[in-house]
């Protein structure tokens, strides 16, 4: 799974924590419009895991599980906003963290854009002044620190000067996929979910699509747990990247492997065929 395909269209970048050696890939017939960088990408957290936190370039997060402890403070300030894919925990968690150190540092309002199930949860059960200060009114009304945008399914929304749809998933509670439009490419990104159908129907007609980050969770002994809890094993995983009309043609970037099973997942989808699969690991950059 760490072997560079012959076909993928874009640049990665593999760095030790130091940054002292390094991969590079480079397809030079493709241009380079989008750079994304993976801050967490399991499902899980250990010392070794973070879970979910994308980054395209510097300025919009999708998921903020890790934003905090994956980012230094620069690059938490440099961020004009997150799309938050749904409301569980690991995908919610430092969205508390840097609202209070951009608060401290007056940066500009960060936009947490969802749609309106996630943002309810949000503001019920999150930033309700009781689990945490309500930063959608710190330090004042007029100048808060987080800013919410609802966004509403399949309805295209400027967000950080991207165009963002949200395309409804099958999870254990209302979660969404998004389609990232930039100036000329675009990323998917498949939010939690088990087998679903719309997503599918949609990237087909995408004619710059890039990449797609899609979930993966648990191993194929596990399929009973993986389909109460709104998640993917390699098994079905397989059956629904089939239903993108070319699949050996996609960059499916795996993401959301639960740190128990990481090997024995990572095995699983290194023997399907017909895709174009890796898995995502902390630290990883994707020029697209």
């Amino acid at each position: 799974m760490r072997g560079r395909p012959s076909d993928w269209p874009f640049v990665r970048y593999v760095f030790d924590r130091g940054g002292r050696s390094g991969i590079l890939w480079l397809l030079a017939q493709e241009s380079v419009t989008m750079e994304l960088r993976v801050i967490g990408c399991h499902g899980g957290e250990t010392p070794n895991h973070r879970t979910s936190a994308f980054v395209l370039d510097e300025r919009l997060a999708i998921d903020a599980g890790s934003l905090t402890s994956g980012l230094d403070l620069g690059a938490q300030f440099r961020l004009s906003a997150c799309l938050v894919s749904h409301a569980h925990l690991d995908h919610i968690r430092d969205l508390a963290t840097i609202a209070d150190n951009r608060c401290q540092a007056d940066c500009e309002p960060l936009v947490v854009a969802g749609t309106a199930a996630t943002l309810r949860v949000l503001k019920k059960h999150f930033f309700n002044n009781l689990l945490w200060p309500d930063f959608t009114e710190i330090p004042n009304k007029t100048r808060p620190t987080l800013r919410f945008v609802e966004l509403k399914p399949e309805k295209r929304t400027e967000v950080a000067g991207y165009q963002v749809r949200t395309v409804l998933v099958s999870h254990t509670i209302e979660s969404a996929g998004f389609i990232v439009e930039g100036e000329d490419a675009t990323v998917g990104y498949s939010g939690d979910t088990g087998p679903t159908d719309r997503l599918w129907e949609l990237l087909n007609k995408e004619k710059n699509l890039k990449a797609l980050l899609l979930e993966v969770s648990f191993p194929d002994r596990e399929q009973r747990l993986a389909t109460v809890s709104g998640h993917h094993t390699p098994r079905t995983l397989l059956k629904d990247l089939k239903k993108y009309a070319r699949p050996k043609d996609l960059p499916a970037l795996l993401y959301h492997i639960k740190p128990v099973f990481q090997s024995e997942v990572e095995q699983e989808c290194a023997r399907l065929k017909g895709v174009n699969l890796t898995v995502t690991a902390i630290g990883d950059q994707f020029v697209l």
